[in-house]
């Protein structure tokens, strides 16, 4: 905004100045090429942006390089197109006698683009075929309205000539070309409305990765075994709720992804009637077409939270996994929310909650999130997943819970479950409740979750900079290379 602001002051002063549309079309073009660039050069310049920061900063790192990559990605293009509605208006106004009409039109005017500019891109181009084609779609737009003006206006210059090749490369690329180029296992990589998407396959998995370059949102196991991540502690919750001891254990997964859990909990546990909810459609076609979620499995398409207040359909387990690093749902982190899980919840029932990011500070996310469940439930049960930044939490009501917990260990004949079943009940630990109590009306999970991530970061610089200090940049470059 401050961009197109300062693109206004500049538009409405070069227009008294030179009054010449030339001008303004040609900034048009040169905004336009730079909107078709962005898929194919943004990328690089986020890993730059990063390289730095990784050397120049030690605190904040995630605010400082969305700040720099939006300034150096965005400035440009909407600076240019501040220009637009002041010189319009200087080429358009004719005498003093209509002048109000003819801005009155072209404010019009703008504030229509403006409203087609928000909701287009995201109810239509970004769900039916992504960001990159989103770009290039409104860069060829504007290219094509300063190209009409050029050749009605009769000037075919040598600069429309490179722009028109230039817009040809970048629209070539961005469409053969891979956001995550360094990955040679990708399968598929798409967006939907709410995710980047990658689908990534070796020897051993299929794994989806949402939002994230590196990193594991669900995992199949190709050889069936348990996946060595926080799904397998997790497994502790149908045995909690006394798996062993009826005769069919409901199961509602909030944040399904690819089906890991509900997949695990019927090969493991097969009373179990397993039900998911997940927002993004999209991931649930993937799961179907490369996981091999079944269709026995159902999935519905929703917000968790909306979800709950829609059924009345009652739960052993509910398992919440809805928190992707700083992407934590305020809605689904309050004391109103956990009230409608306990709800939905039968005799015996038991929440657990996957925290994927272990703060150390005092007030950290973690524990907002675990003193506004404790607010809610009688008994809660913490323990740390091993070799990993997430700690799964136990909620329930009833203390009888752990006595089932026990039993279900004791009757388990599958010796990898025994194992992850014993090292759950062996390392979970009773969770003192704080003062850090979240509700609907103050919920701040987006600055929490920033403080862990910019917490977890810094922790994996500090290797990169001794690097940096014992072999200086070669040393670094060669550690990346």
């Amino acid at each position: 905004m401050i961009a197109m602001a300062l693109g206004n002051i500049y538009g409405g002063r070069t227009a008294d100045k030179n009054p010449d549309p030339d001008k303004l079309y040609g900034r048009i073009v040169i905004a336009a090429v730079w909107i078709a660039a962005i898929p194919v050069v943004g990328k690089y310049i986020i890993l730059l942006i990063s390289g730095v920061l990784i050397i120049a900063i030690n605190t904040n790192f995630l605010i400082w390089a969305a700040f720099l990559a939006c300034m150096i990605i965005f400035v440009l293009p909407l600076f240019l197109l501040g220009t637009v509605t002041p010189s319009l208006v200087k080429y358009s106004v004719e005498s003093l006698e209509d002048n109000g009409k003819t801005v009155g039109n072209l404010g019009a005017f703008n504030t229509i683009g403006s409203i087609i500019g928000t909701f287009v891109p995201t109810f239509i181009t970004i769900p039916a075929v992504g960001t990159t084609i989103t770009f290039l779609i409104f860069g060829g737009i504007l290219f094509v309205i300063a190209l009409v003006y050029f050749l009605f206006a009769g000037k075919r210059s040598v600069k429309c000539m490179v722009a028109i090749v230039l817009m040809t490369i970048f629209a070539g690329m961005s469409t053969f070309d891979s956001f995550a180029f360094w990955e040679d296992n990708l399968i598929y990589e798409g967006e939907s409305v709410y995710n980047y998407l990658q689908v990534q396959e070796d020897e051993d998995s299929i794994i989806l990765s949402t939002n994230v370059l590196f990193g594991v949102q669900s995992i199949y196991k190709k050889n069936d075994e348990l996946t060595g991540m926080y799904y397998d502690y997790a497994m502790a919750a149908p045995a909690m709720a006394g798996v062993n001891e009826k005769e069919q254990l409901d199961i509602l997964v909030l944040g399904m992804g690819s089906g890991t859990y509900a997949m695990q909990c019927q090969k493991y546990y097969g009373n179990t009637r397993v039900e998911g909810v997940e927002i993004d459609e999209k991931i649930t076609a993937l799961a179907r077409r490369y996981f091999e979620l079944p269709d026995t499995v159902k999935v519905m398409t929703y917000d968790g939270r909306a979800y709950l207040a829609t059924t009345k359909h009652q739960y052993d387990v509910i398992m919440v996994d809805a928190y992707q690093d700083i992407t934590i749902p305020f809605q689904m982190s309050s004391v109103e929310f956990f009230k409608m899980v306990e709800g939905h919840l039968n005799d015996g029932g038991v929440m657990v909650v996957n925290m994927n990011m272990r703060g150390t500070k005092e007030g950290n996310i973690n524990q907002y999130l675990a003193d506004t469940i404790a607010s809610v439930f009688d008994f809660v049960y913490t323990v740390d997943v091993k070799g990993s930044s997430n700690r799964e939490l136990f909620a329930f009501q009833d203390e009888g819970a752990l006595a089932a917990f026990d039993r279900s260990i004791a009757l388990s004949k599958e010796k990898n479950l025994t194992a992850i079943l014993q090292t759950v009940r062996n390392q979970m630990t009773p969770y003192e409740a704080g003062k850090y109590i979240m509700t609907d009306d103050k919920a701040p999970v987006e600055i929490l979750g920033m403080q862990v991530i910019d917490e977890l970061i810094r922790e994996e610089l500090q290797y990169y900079k001794s690097i940096l200090k014992r072999d200086g940049i070669k040393g670094l470059v060669k550690e990346f290379s």
